[in-house]
């Protein structure tokens, strides 16, 4: 893989959207846990005797989630290094 050409705005521009897609995937996923795993522990209160089972469903969401955003930077993170080493 070679070192991305950065010299005008357009490449620029086309490097960040190919750095956006990588673990695209992940990172919306684990937004999506985030967002019902709160949900879920908001809502754990009106859910009467199944409160408790909901809040630890909620939680054991909102940590998947996050586990998922920061696996989708560490891959990006690691995919922007590969590419900007020198491999030619």
């Amino acid at each position: 893989m070679s070192r991305p050409d950065l010299t005008d705005e357009a490449k620029i521009a086309a490097y960040r959207a190919e750095l956006r897609s990588v673990g695209r995937n992940q990172r919306l996923g684990g937004f999506a846990l985030v967002i019902l795993g709160a949900i879920a522990v908001w809502g754990a209160g009106y859910a009467g005797g199944a409160a408790e089972a909901v809040q630890w469903v909620g939680y054991a969401a909102l940590a998947l989630g996050w586990a998922l955003m920061l696996a989708a930077i560490f891959l990006r993170t690691r995919y922007h290094r590969h590419r900007m080493r020198e491999t030619n």
